[in-house]
């Protein structure tokens, strides 16, 4: 097994009118790993994903540190390379399929310019990679479901055709930001059964970005909490949830709603999915 982790990040970012958004940032992720990384709004979360893509230009923002993935420095490579990383190598899942996706363009033809970005090869190699990425969301991969528009599918369908992109080329990462936050409890409740199966199948590691602990909680190995541009705790969920060591993360804890006190993680947990699959079966 190799020991060094996949992804290890020391970032310290500053935008121009907000310096030390994150300052001297450490977090390592490991291969085949699901990391949540949790804080309230305005912390850094999104600002970090940006930086490991090497997009804060965009934000008007700089970076300085290192990022480290599979061995070198994405910090130092030039754009070029970069692009030859976004979408291969590391992939995005964002908040909204209504924003991700093109209106104007079919969902077949989307997926195809996802993978040509990457790949060379005949127009049916590209419609077997498609549609095995479709099956491997649990979405239909006939010539019917690729000749929708996006406003023909429902916010969870367009969910999973935006992670069907991300997983196209097998990434060794992906960083799933904010990425059910838009969604029902129910269909919420479907896209993490799909990331578990995606970790569990083709060994993704997943940077999970997300505000709600407690769905963090059902899905990662373990939790990072980001607190005014800095990891303060880094631990397992169980370790999070019965024995935080820092002030701030026991007020997130108490501040859930839906995390009954006197009960264990695994149990909230588990009521949590009993109570959706009921909603589920009631629909």
């Amino acid at each position: 097994m190799n020991p060094d982790p996949l992804l290890s990040i020391r970032l310290s970012v500053d935008y121009r009118t907000r310096p030390g958004v994150l300052k001297d940032l450490a977090l390592d992720l490991r291969a085949g790993e699901i990391l949540g990384l949790v804080g309230e709004s305005g912390c850094g979360k999104s600002t970090l994903a940006m930086g490991i893509l090497r997009l804060l230009d965009h934000r008007r923002a700089t970076g300085s540190g290192q990022v480290v993935f599979q061995g070198a420095d994405l910090l130092r490579k030039s754009e070029r390379e970069m692009r030859q990383i976004r979408g291969k190598q590391i992939s995005v899942v964002l908040q909204s399929p209504l924003t991700a996706l093109n209106p104007a363009l079919r969902i077949g033809i989307q997926l195809r310019e996802a993978w040509r970005a990457h790949a060379t090869g005949s127009r049916s190699e590209a419609l077997s990679a498609i549609r095995g990425a479709l099956n491997n969301v649990s979405l239909p991969a006939d010539d019917e479901f690729l000749s929708r528009r996006p406003s023909q599918l429902s916010v969870g369908q367009g969910q999973r055709v935006i992670i069907a992109m991300g997983i196209l080329h097998r990434p060794a990462l992906l960083i799933a930001d904010e990425a059910t936050s838009a969604l029902d409890t129910i269909t919420q409740a479907e896209i993490l059964q799909l990331f578990r199966q995606l970790n569990r199948e083709l060994g993704t590691a997943i940077l999970y970005i997300s505000h709600d602990l407690l769905s963090v909680a059902t899905l990662c190995h373990r939790i990072a909490i980001l607190r005014a541009g800095q990891i303060v705790e880094c631990e397992t969920p169980e370790a999070i949830f019965d024995s935080p060591s820092q002030e701030y993360t026991r007020q997130l804890i108490a501040a859930l709603p839906s995390y009954p006190k006197g009960r264990t993680l695994a149990e909230s947990a588990s009521q949590r999915q009993e109570d959706v699959v009921l909603l589920s079966g009631s629909r």
